[in-house]
């Protein structure tokens, strides 16, 4: 079994703190899509999931080895790759 066969499909607020995925899609249109291409979110992009605010939204990700946080709502709206360590690896910035 291939590396890519191991990674599973979901949405960036399915990501639990400490592990990574890679985006695969934008699911929003016009200027709220040029925000989260703005920081960073493009397909192909390594993505971590680093801290929930106390009440669980918004949480903290790295991006590009910046640090942005998004609301569950926004983040529903992007499609992810779950994947093992060795294939997030492979996407590092």
């Amino acid at each position: 079994m291939s590396v890519r066969q191991r990674s599973t499909r979901r949405t960036l607020a399915e990501l639990p703190i400490g592990q990574s995925g890679v985006v695969r899609a934008l699911h929003v249109q016009g200027l709220e899509r040029r925000r989260m291409m703005d920081l960073g979110l493009t397909p192909g992009t390594r993505i971590t999931a680093e801290f929930r605010s106390p009440l669980g939204d918004p949480v903290s990700y790295r991006v590009r080895g910046t640090l942005i946080a998004l609301r569950r709502e926004q983040a529903q709206q992007i499609e992810i790759d779950i994947a093992d360590s060795t294939e997030s690896d492979k996407h590092s910035p």
